[in-house]
């Protein structure tokens, strides 16, 4: 009986499990060092929520001060004085544009690991 196809298939299967579980790990691993460094001088519970929803995979696009303001349940004016204290402090990244087109993100792992 040989069982080489199956050793292929299950080895196969094996590889992109393990693959798949360093990809979660590497996020886990970058969610918990962005948030201790956030922690290290709090945030408004507006600005927790919005990191929060920021972080998760579903989350499209990109931050503006209007998606800001309804998702945080907040005036305008009070979703771009949270947003400039986040930009400051280099949580938030501004993306190229600007006017009514002005967006922000969260830095990606590299970026992160840069500023350190």
């Amino acid at each position: 009986m040989d069982i080489t196809e199956w050793l292929l298939w299950f080895l196969d299967g094996l590889g992109r499990a393990i693959s798949n579980s360093e990809t979660t790990l590497g996020n886990v691993l970058f969610k918990a060092q962005l948030w201790n460094r956030i922690n290290q001088k709090s945030v408004n519970n507006r600005q927790r929520l919005i990191i929060n929803r920021m972080l998760e995979d579903d989350f499209e696009g990109f931050m503006n001060t209007s998606k800001y303001a309804k998702m945080a349940k907040c005036s305008n004016d009070t979703a771009l004085r949270d947003i400039q204290e986040l930009k400051e402090r280099g949580i938030f990244i501004q993306n190229p544009g600007g006017g009514r087109s002005t967006s922000y993100r969260l830095p990606d792992r590299e970026e992160w690991h840069a500023s350190l």
